[in-house]
């Protein structure tokens, strides 16, 4: 059964967005990173508790990476819910790959951009994911465009 996309896109508004998606999958991959590393520094400072039985622990360390873990995530959701109101799909934080969704003859396909690309140059059927990147090509492009409807 075919996947139900809720928004699609021409190839022409998904590039239009770029500098939107761009700004907001970097917030989201660096305070992904930032969560990650404050959340990783409160688990060791647990552990060596529990190791040596009981330890002094610096508290002032303890509540700064509480709260850059808590401000991490925050910017996170944020990050992430600004992508995805407007229509996209996140499919990688580590790499910030984000999949529009559009139509190829008549068929739901993802176009796919990764952070770091300057345009959307490539395409995928939904079961495919990043390793089946095909090309935009003219043949894409010929069938593209009047099938994408808001």
């Amino acid at each position: 059964m075919p996947l139900t996309m809720s928004r699609r896109f021409t190839l022409e508004q998904a590039e239009s967005l770029l500098p939107d998606i761009e700004k907001s999958i970097r917030e989201a991959v660096s305070s992904k990173s930032a969560f990650e590393d404050a959340e990783s520094a409160l688990q060791a400072i647990t552990q060596r508790v529990m190791m040596l039985g009981g330890v002094l622990v610096d508290r002032r360390v303890v509540q700064d990476n509480k709260t850059r873990r808590d401000q991490s995530a925050e910017i996170l959701k944020s990050a992430i819910e600004t992508i995805q109101e407007l229509g996209c799909v996140i499919k990688d934080l580590d790499v910030g790959l984000v999949d529009f969704p559009t139509l190829f003859r008549g068929e739901e396909v993802y176009l796919c951009w990764k952070l770091g690309e300057s345009a959307i140059r490539f395409w995928h059927g939904t079961n495919e994911g990043f390793a089946g990147r095909k090309p935009i090509d003219d043949d894409f492009l010929e069938h593209h465009r009047g099938d994408a409807a808001n």
